[in-house]
């Protein structure tokens, strides 16, 4: 289980998290892993960036994260962890 906190704090927020949330619903129910993925919001994370979201997996903190490299991110990071359990 993959448990993915996405910062919605003010600064992500005004980078483009909601979008990133909304990516992230997308792409979950487009690859059919509901049930390995738990996708929740989280307030400052304390990694903010100049560009792009912050979003944790698991213990791993990734900064950056933005609608144009959300897909190699998903695949290196969520699909590619999911395969090899």
């Amino acid at each position: 289980m993959l448990i993915v906190q996405i910062c919605i704090g003010s600064s992500c927020y005004l980078k483009g998290s909601q979008e990133i949330v909304e990516l992230f619903e997308k792409a979950v129910k487009e690859y059919n892993i509901e049930d390995e993925v738990v996708l929740s919001g989280s307030f400052c994370i304390g990694k903010c960036n100049r560009v792009g979201v912050t979003v944790q997996v698991n213990d791993d903190v990734h900064v950056g994260i933005t609608t144009e490299n959300f897909r190699e991110f998903f695949k290196t990071k969520i699909l590619d962890v999911i395969e090899r359990n």
